[in-house]
């Protein structure tokens, strides 16, 4: 699948602000910095569809982008960033769940990680959160670029081992890095062929 137009529509404060739900509707989330806007960037082919900030927790609110009048992209705030107050985050938390639980047509959750750190607690409590709640969700590793090939075979493992630990099926897994287009087609694809099961 090739994006040919990528448009905003409209940041919303809730979930009840959002689109009407009747296109397939994937969202991306992950700890702040974690290169949100930057993956979303390189997928749509637009340098600067999402705002790309050097201050961690950019994003307050859910943002929807139409994608070639079809399918809707969301970037949602990201989370864990101790600097915003416990009360800021407390009602992102509301904000995020509440969309995530009640969001007719979300598809998928692309939930993204550093592939440069080991698995953190919150990551793992909210990848808990999601499979217990049956939201389908896909493992997004990011900023593959900045390790070599055997380091990041090595954490993609160690992540994989982590989780069995808890987990009888892994969830379903990419490596993708914004500098190199890494997974990109691959990402793509997953949503292309995923848009087939959408009934409005």
């Amino acid at each position: 699948m090739e994006i040919h137009h990528a448009i905003f529509v409209t940041s919303s404060a809730k979930t009840e602000q959002c689109p009407k739900p009747d296109k397939p509707e994937y969202a991306f989330i992950g700890r702040s910095n974690v290169g949100k806007s930057s993956l979303i960037n390189m997928l749509t082919g637009r340098r600067k569809l999402a705002k790309v900030s050097g201050s961690p927790g950019k994003t307050i609110l859910i943002n929807h982008f139409i994608i070639d009048d079809s399918w809707y992209l969301v970037d949602l705030p990201g989370y864990g960033y101790a600097k915003r107050s416990k009360t800021e985050r407390a009602k992102w938390q509301k904000i995020i769940r509440n969309y995530i639980l009640t969001r007719t047509n979300l598809l998928n959750l692309f939930l993204l990680i550093d592939i440069r750190h080991e698995l953190q607690k919150n990551d793992l409590e909210f990848m808990v959160w999601l499979a217990v709640s049956q939201i389908p969700f896909t493992i997004v590793f990011t900023k593959s670029d900045k390790l070599k090939l055997n380091q990041l075979d090595k954490n993609v493992k160690a992540y994989k081992k982590r989780l069995l630990e808890d987990w009888e099926e892994l969830p379903h897994m990419m490596v993708t890095s914004s500098q190199d287009k890494k997974g990109r087609d691959e990402l793509l694809e997953f949503i292309s062929e995923t848009n087939g099961l959408f009934t409005n």
